[in-house]
């Protein structure tokens, strides 16, 4: 069974709805997958998901898999509060590149993976994936890996549950891996993510606190693996993350 219902008595509107709501826990996905997990017949996904297409709030890949599209994208980053963040964040992420000259990146959680707000990079720097508008899965980067850090626990239980990918040897994908990883994240304030996500690659991310102390956002330097032992990584992008979070209203 694909997800098909004997009786679906879901308004055109719910079902459009549910498809991009399957995107919460995935960044890419097969139109069958979307099917099952918006429990819609083949034919009935393939029809909707097309008029998304069109639309441009999804896109479909070369590899046939679709992904969310720049246009639902900006959507969510005009909300109040993802703009706002943006607006703020922005000084500092310009003075984070001045000071290193790597990829700076700012992400906030989607389901079980981060969306990337902001990215600041010049030629020298180490070639990346992320850029604005792309997701990326919680455990295989450093701004996911804060975020997941700060958030509740049964998260952590529902990301090894849907099976995470393994990208590179690095990777860590079940709990006896992540939950300690996750406590030391904590304890330090930063986390260091090598070679799990792009090879030779490493990055260094901060949380970022709203004036409630909860965690919003994520700011993360990305430069070659071979530069990961410098301290002035961990140490920038911490105060990096402390000023924006401050500029936020956040007293330590």
């Amino acid at each position: 069974m694909s997800g098909n219902r004997s009786e679906d008595h879901r308004t055109v509107a719910e079902k459009v709805f549910a498809i991009a709501d399957v995107f919460g826990g995935a960044s890419e996905l097969s139109l069958t997958e979307i099917a099952h997990r918006a429990k819609l017949p083949l034919s009935t996904a393939h029809r909707l998901v097309a008029e998304w297409v069109a639309w441009g709030g999804i896109v479909r890949g070369d590899d046939g898999l679709y992904r969310v599209g720049m246009r639902l994208w900006k959507l969510g980053v005009r909300a109040p509060t993802a703009r706002r963040l943006r607006t703020v964040a922005s000084p500092f992420l310009e003075d984070l590149y001045d000071l290193t000259r790597e990829n700076v990146h700012l992400a906030v959680r989607d389901g079980l993976g981060v969306l990337y707000l902001e990215r600041v990079s010049g030629r020298s720097a180490v070639p990346v994936i992320s850029d604005v508008g792309t997701r990326l899965p919680l455990h295989a980067t450093g701004v996911g890996l804060v975020l997941l850090a700060w958030a509740p626990s049964e998260l952590l239980d529902e990301l090894v549950a849907s099976a995470p990918r393994k990208y590179l040897p690095n990777t860590m994908t079940t709990a006896a891996e992540l939950r300690p990883r996750l406590a030391g994240i904590r304890a330090s304030g930063v986390a260091v993510s090598i070679n799990e996500m792009t090879a030779d690659s490493f990055s260094a991310a901060a949380p970022i606190r709203d004036h409630t102390d909860a965690v919003i956002a994520s700011v993360s330097i990305v430069a070659h693996a071979e530069l990961s032992a410098d301290p002035q990584f961990p140490l920038a992008v911490s105060v990096a993350a402390r000023g924006i979070s401050r500029a936020l209203g956040w007293r330590s």
